[in-house]
């Protein structure tokens, strides 16, 4: 009874077993081919049989699957030197989109090609060797400016295009190229960077002569007008100066026509009060002179 029970658990290991080495999945994102003792199996028209998603059988031990990612794959190409039409020396970095047109085909190009590099290692190695062959190529037809930008959309569509021509036998197809940078190598940026700097300077010191010969013409406008302005004001000063002594003579003259005596007292006393501002001053006069006239007549009417 129990050699009964443990051979038919041993039966169901091995029928188990057996049964998950002769069945493979395939992912919805992946595609399959089987090599069966290392000849890839074709369909009744004599294609290589390419596996779509879902569950498929296979024979153990016998059938190896190789399966492949079906979507966009996206190889980095390292920096490379290139020279442009007009011998400039500019570091590109640039990257590809591709994907698998043919899985038979890209199979036999980049599997069993050496030991210890993956398929998806060989695939990069090809893409970079052809995309900067036409880089190269392409740069070396045309100037820095047409690179940077000019004809920058037209230069992507061409490296696609030329790199394709030879890919395509690789089982790849290039869906598109882009440039990530464009730059000058280190030792060359010191130098643009220096031509640059003086560049600069030349340009602040033009700005700079041209500001200074601005400031001189404004001083010099401002310093005008200031003398016009002085010389206008003066000159007002001068009329109205004459016109209030003008005023000030008839206003006088009127005053003395009206009383003559008055006017004299008047002035006296001006006389007087300018000549005694000082208690040191001293005068050596006549006492009947005229300076003190309206003196005595003021001691003559207090004497009266």
């Amino acid at each position: 009874m129990i050699k009964s029970f443990t051979s038919l658990i041993t039966t169901i290991v091995i029928v188990l077993v057996i049964f998950g080495l002769s069945v493979f999945t395939v992912y919805e994102t992946d595609r399959a081919i089987v090599a069966r003792l290392g000849e890839l199996k074709k369909n009744s028209d004599g294609k290589v049989k390419v596996y779509n998603p879902g569950l498929h059988w296979k024979l153990p031990l016998i059938d190896v699957v190789h399966i492949f990612d079906a979507r966009l794959n996206m190889t980095e190409v390292p920096s490379e030197r290139i020279v442009t039409k007009e011998k400039e020396v500019l570091m590109v970095d640039l990257f590809v989109q591709w994907r698998i047109n043919d899985y038979a085909l890209y199979y036999n190009t980049t599997h069993g090609v050496a030991e210890g590099v993956s398929g998806r290692d060989r695939a990069d190695q090809l893409l970079s060797q052809d995309v900067k062959g036409v880089l190269h190529s392409e740069f070396g037809q045309r100037t820095l400016q047409n690179v940077v930008s000019g004809e920058r959309k037209e230069l992507m569509e061409t490296l696609r295009f030329r790199a394709n021509e030879d890919i395509t036998g690789y089982g790849m197809e290039i869906v598109d190229v882009r440039v990530n940078r464009v730059e000058y190598p280190p030792e060359v940026n010191a130098k643009v960077f220096a031509r640059m700097s003086s560049e600069r300077n030349r340009v602040a010191v033009a700005y700079r002569a041209s500001g200074e010969s601005k400031a001189a013409i404004i001083r010099a406008d401002a310093d005008r007008m200031a003398r016009v302005m002085l010389a206008e004001a003066q000159k007002d000063a001068e009329r109205l100066r004459g016109e209030g002594d003008s005023k000030a003579a008839q206003i006088y003259a009127d005053s003395y026509n009206q009383s003559p005596e008055f006017y004299r007292f008047y002035r006296s006393l001006e006389a007087y009060k300018n000549t005694f501002k000082d208690k040191n001053d001293i005068l050596v006069l006549k006492p009947d002179g005229d300076f003190f006239k309206y003196f005595q007549s003021i001691g003559q009417g207090a004497n009266q």
